[in-house]
């Protein structure tokens, strides 16, 4: 302990907050945020974070239910990842890929990736973030039709509420309607359809019989905009940023049918669903399909350095290979040795701990049984699992939906912070997707401290008058 700084009582070293927010509100413009609103309230300012943990500079600890943004994989403090960052740091910590070059970190993930990725993808193209993976997929998956002769094959199908970036070939594929207000959105050649998203849309179907109406919605599109214009269909596993859609399970067999059937390239995007999340490697070796691409970024690294990437399917990688040319696309930063590095040691860990069975095998069902034990509450119309990620719907009396302009979601949010745990807001859907490290134990105080800000959400609408 540092004597020159107070500490609070717990320990934790207290820090001037204020001059802090006041330096990021002078300098620091946030994602996806209301410069003007966040400079009145000020940041909340995290400074460390350790296992399942993060503490804030007032001193408060908060179990961070949601892996930083879908990624910390492997918790807070992993010693061996910061040693395998330093370790390369010192002996190579920069070289680029361009010019017939490579680093030894680069090639070796590459063949890591492949040995557990599906046994047709065996190639991979790094970046530095999931948006840039997308975008890399699109200028591919055209340039796979242009060497197929098939030049008019441009169209991508994407979904309405899905993520897929905010770059512009990101944000167009993504079906965020606030996203695509911005910025003349999307660009030409995407257009979406509707989600699978059975609580909204399929009143009076069962799950399956709504999974197949869903997926027969890519077909009417592919019909609509003609089969020969189509180059690829994109989509989530389950969409993350969308509010945790989990899809019926007969949605992505009839996808992988119907794009199968008019021959078009299957897009996964793994960029939160990657290295385990779902318990296995990927989600679509969950939901058995079989990609020409998958996106990936987040949980490669357990986000302890910026990398992202592409798996390709063999279909596509031997024809972009034997065809010859140049694939002109690529990033300074593609194959960073230090991120890669970083990258070998996570999945090291990830397979000799056994963390991806451990998900699947033991405490991805105990949050299951546990998070559904929030059904009983006066506020939550439904809860819906998979793997390491869950949400629930916030209703008055288990009916009726609020009207959005209440931002109930946002009031259960600010009573997560203030009581120690994260919790994300998607409209009315409140969201985990916790460390994959996160035990029974921590479960069971996660869920202690969601049903205490549901009480505290449930009592503040009350007084408000608003159930």
């Amino acid at each position: 302990m540092n004597p020159s700084i107070p500490h609070s009582d717990s320990g934790e070293p207290l820090y001037d907050t204020e001059a802090i927010q006041a330096l990021d509100a002078a300098h620091y413009l946030h994602p996806f945020t209301d410069f003007k609103a966040l400079a009145e309230v000020g940041s909340r300012i995290i400074v460390r974070g350790e296992g399942v943990y993060v503490w804030d500079s007032r001193g408060q600890k908060i179990l961070d239910g949601m892996s930083g943004l879908w990624n910390v994989n492997l918790g807070y403090r992993r010693v061996e990842l910061a040693d395998a960052a330093y370790r390369q740091m010192l002996q190579l910590p920069f070289y680029n890929s361009f010019f017939q070059t490579s680093n030894i970190p680069a090639a070796k993930l590459a063949a890591t990736i492949a040995s557990v990725a599906p046994d047709h993808m065996r190639r991979v193209f790094y970046c530095n973030s999931g948006s840039e993976a997308n975008d890399t997929i699109v200028r591919m998956a055209r340039r796979y039709w242009d060497l197929k002769d098939q030049p008019q094959r441009k169209i991508i199908i994407s979904r309405h509420n899905a993520y897929h970036g905010s770059t512009m070939a990101g944000a167009s594929l993504s079906g965020m309607s606030g996203m695509h207000a911005q910025g003349g959105l999307p660009i030409p050649g995407i257009v979406h359809i509707g989600q699978p998203y059975h609580f909204e849309d399929g009143a009076g179907l069962t799950s399956e019989a709504f999974g197949l109406k869903a997926a027969g919605w890519l077909e009417e599109k592919i019909l609509e905009v003609g089969p020969e214009n189509v180059a690829a269909f994109i989509g989530e596993p389950v969409q993350g940023a969308g509010g945790v859609i989990i899809p019926p399970v007969t949605y992505w067999p009839e996808i992988q049918r119907i794009c199968d059937a008019y021959g078009i390239l299957l897009i996964s995007d793994e960029v939160i669903c990657g290295f385990g999340r779902l318990g296995s490697w990927f989600g679509c070796q969950h939901f058995g399909t079989r990609p020409d691409f998958i996106a990936f970024a987040k949980g490669v690294t357990s986000g302890y350095f910026p990398l992202g990437g592409v798996i390709i399917g063999d279909r596509v990688a031997d024809v972009l290979i034997e065809s010859g040319g140049e694939f002109n696309h690529g990033f300074t930063y593609s194959g960073h040795p230090v991120g890669c590095a970083l990258a070998l040691e996570n999945i090291r860990i990830l397979r000799e701990e056994g963390i991806v069975e451990r998900v699947r095998l033991e405490t991805a069902p105990y949050l299951a049984r546990r998070f559904h034990e929030l059904a009983d509450h006066p506020l939550v119309a439904i809860t819906e699992v998979l793997g390491m990620v869950a949400g629930l719907v916030l209703a008055p009396g288990h009916r009726e939906r609020f009207d959005p302009a209440l931002e109930v979601g946002m009031i259960c949010r600010r009573h997560c912070f203030e009581n120690g745990v994260i919790m994300r807001a998607v409209g009315d859907r409140m969201i985990i997707a916790p460390p994959l490290v996160i035990t029974p134990a921590q479960i069971d105080e996660m869920l202690a401290l969601i049903r205490r800000c549901l009480d505290l959400t449930h009592a503040e609408l009350k007084v408000r008058g608003q159930i």
